[in-house]
C-alpha cells in the first residue's frame, strides 16, 4: 500500500470549523462562510492533505439589506456557520444556523459536486449542528455548553411532530471560558460519540477536543479529554471537528487551530482507539507530520491567480464576494480579459461597498498584484486592492472632485475610511500590490504602487493585521470600486496576481 506524509496545517488559510465525510475513496469537506458568497464550500480529498474546491452549497442564501450591504447594514461574523456534512442513503446533507436570520438551513443533494441543491428552511437556531442519521431517524444535535437535540422528518425538512426536542446534557461550567460547542456525532462500536471543543480558563487554557459517549442515545453520557494540545504555536488549541476513517480502517480527525490574522487552518491528527475511546494525537501531541497509508493525490491552489478571460460572467470557484452581489455591476465580458466593477451603490468605505470580489490570504506570506484602468472612474469613486477584515487597508485611486486623481493608502477609522498618504497620480493605468506576512503572528500587511509594475514605491504604513470577532474570518484579498459621490462610474482590472511564499521577503 502507498502512503504520504500528512504536514501540518495542511492547508495555510482560513477554512474554518471542518465537517469531513469519506464517499468510498473520496473525502470531502464543508466549513464556514460566514459573509462570503457563494457559501459552504465543498472541498474534496483523496489523501486528507491536498484538498481540491469543487462547489459550493448555495450562491447566495437570503436576499435583503443586511446580505446586500445595503443602507449600512451587513451579516459580518454572522451568515453561515459551522456546517455539518453527512452522507446517507446516497444523499449529501448540510446544515447549519443563521444568527442574523435566527433560522436553521438544511441542502440535500444527490450530486455533492455539481448539485443542484435543494433547500428546507425551519424557524429557530440549532448553534453549531451536528447530522446523525440513526436506524431510521434523523437527529440534529446543537447548543453551547447546554447540548439539545432534536428530531426531523425522515427527509430532513422539518422537526418531526412529536418526536424528540430536549436537553440531552449540561457540561461542564466551572472554570470553563467557552463550554462545549461545534459537535460532531457519529454511531459507532455500540456507543453515540459526540466531539465538542471547550475553552477551559484553567490549566492550560486553551481550546482542546472533548469527547462525550454514551450506549443509548438519551445517555447518560460520560466524557473524556481525548487532546489538549497547541502544536507549538502560541498555545492555540488543535481542536473543534470531527474523526474519519480510510477505506483500511485507519482513524483520523480534522480540526483546526487559530493562527492568528490568517485566520483559522485545518490540521489532521491520527486517531487510535482506547478502551473504546477516540485517542487524538501522539502521546497527547497534534504531530506535525505523520504518515498515512493513502495515495498521494495532485495539489491544487485554493488562492489562484486570474487573468479574467472568461466567455461569460462566471468567474473560477476560487473567488466568492463579500456579501451578496448586485450582477448588474461587474463583469467580465464587458470588455474581454478584463473584471470590470462599476458602482451602483454609494457607500461610506470599503467594508460596506457592494460587489467587492475576494479570495483568502494563505501563510506563511503571500502577495497579491493587480493592474487596474481607472479611467472610467469618476469624482468620488474610490478603486483598487484591500487587505479586507475588521481592521482593514486599502491601496488604490481615489478621484478628487475636480477630477484629480490620487494614489492612496488608507486605513479603517470612525467606520469610514482615512488615507494615511495621497500621492498626485496622472496616469490611468496603476499597478497595486499588497505583501502580506503571517509568519510567527508577526501579521503585518505593507502597501505598494507601481507606474511600470516593476519598480514598486510603498505607501502609507504597514498594517498591523488583527483576527477579530466582529468579521470573525481571516484576512481575504479584495477586488473593489465604490462611490461616495455618484454613481455609473467603472474601474476595469486587467488581472489578478498571487504568489505565496515561504517567508516574508
Amino acid at each position: 500500500m502507498s502512503t504520504m506524509t500528512i504536514k501540518n496545517p495542511v492547508i495555510r488559510a482560513d477554512v474554518p470549523d471542518p465537517s469531513v465525510i469519506r464517499v468510498e475513496s473520496t473525502y470531502y469537506m464543508v466549513s464556514t462562510s460566514m459573509h462570503s458568497m457563494p457559501g459552504c464550500p465543498i472541498m474534496k480529498s483523496t489523501d486528507l492533505m491536498h484538498w481540491d474546491l469543487v462547489n459550493y452549497v448555495f450562491d447566495t442564501f437570503e436576499d435583503n439589506d443586511a446580505h446586500n450591504l445595503l443602507n449600512g447594514k451587513g451579516i459580518y461574523g454572522k451568515g453561515s456557520w459551522a456546517a455539518s456534512l453527512r452522507h446517507h442513503n446516497g444523499m449529501f446533507y448540510v446544515c447549519f444556523s443563521s444568527n442574523d436570520m435566527q433560522q436553521f438551513y438544511v441542502y440535500r443533494t444527490a450530486d455533492i459536486e455539481n448539485g443542484p441543491w435543494e433547500r428546507s428552511v425551519i424557524k429557530g437556531l440549532h448553534h453549531d449542528p451536528a447530522l446523525l442519521f440513526d436506524d431510521g431517524r434523523i437527529f440534529v444535535i446543537h447548543g453551547n455548553g447546554d447540548i439539545r437535540i432534536t428530531e426531523f422528518t425522515a427527509d430532513v425538512t422539518a422537526h418531526k411532530p412529536d418526536g424528540i426536542d430536549q436537553l440531552l446534557f449540561e457540561t461542564e461550567r466551572d472554570g470553563i471560558g467557552l463550554r462545549c460547542e461545534g459537535c460532531h456525532a457519529y454511531k459507532l462500536n455500540g456507543y453515540y460519540y459526540l466531539i465538542f471543543i471547550d475553552w477551559p480558563r484553567i490549566g492550560n487554557r486553551r481550546r482542546r477536543v472533548n469527547v462525550y459517549r454514551s450506549r443509548e442515545l438519551l445517555g447518560p453520557y460520560e466524557n473524556k479529554i481525548v487532546l489538549d494540545d497547541d502544536m507549538g504555536y502560541f498555545n492555540n488549541g488543535v481542536a473543534q471537528g470531527g474523526i474519519i476513517d480510510t477505506p483500511t480502517g485507519e482513524w483520523y480527525a480534522v480540526l483546526f487551530q487559530d493562527y492568528g490574522a490568517v485566520g483559522r487552518i485545518p490540521c489532521v491528527v491520527p486517531v487510535t482507539w482506547e478502551e473504546d475511546w477516540p485517542i487524538l494525537g501522539i502521546d497527547g501531541k497534534a504531530p506535525q507530520t505523520f504518515e498515512v497509508p493513502l495515495p498521494s493525490s495532485e495539489a491544487k491552489p485554493l488562492v489562484i491567480s486570474d487573468e479574467f478571460d472568461y466567455m461569460e460572467n462566471k468567474l473560477a470557484l476560487n473567488w466568492q464576494w463579500n456579501h451578496n452581489p448586485d450582477n448588474r455591476y461587474w463583469s467580465v465580458t464587458a470588455r474581454p480579459g478584463f473584471l470590470r466593477l462599476a458602482t451602483g451603490y454609494l457607500a461610506r468605505s470599503v467594508e460596506y461597498a457592494r460587489n467587492t470580489l475576494t479570495q483568502r490570504t494563505e501563510g506563511p506570506a503571500c502577495i497579491a498584484r493587480t493592474v487596474m484602468d481607472s479611467s472610467g472612474m469618476m469624482p468620488g469613486d474610490h478603486a483598487g486592492m484591500v487587505a479586507l477584515q475588521s481592521n482593514f487597508g486599502t491601496v488604490g485611486v481615489q478621484v478628487a472632485d475636480n477630477g484629480d486623481r490620487y494614489v492612496t493608502m488608507c486605513v479603517k477609522q470612525d467606520g469610514g475610511e482615512k488615507a494615511v498618504e495621497s500621492i498626485r497620480f496622472e496616469s490611468n493605468w496603476i499597478y497595486l500590490r499588497i505583501d502580506f506576512n503571517f509568519v510567527d503572528n508577526i501579521d503585518l500587511a505593507h502597501f505598494y504602487y507601481s507606474e511600470n509594475g516593476e519598480t514598486w514605491n510603498p505607501i502609507g504604513r504597514p498594517l498591523q493585521m488583527k483576527y477579530t470577532l466582529d468579521h470573525f474570518m481571516g484576512y481575504r484579498i479584495g477586488l473593489f470600486n465604490y462611490a461616495t459621490k455618484q454613481t455609473d462610474g467603472f474601474a476595469d482590472f486587467d488581472y489578478f496576481h498571487f504568489a505565496k511564499k515561504d517567508a516574508a521577503q
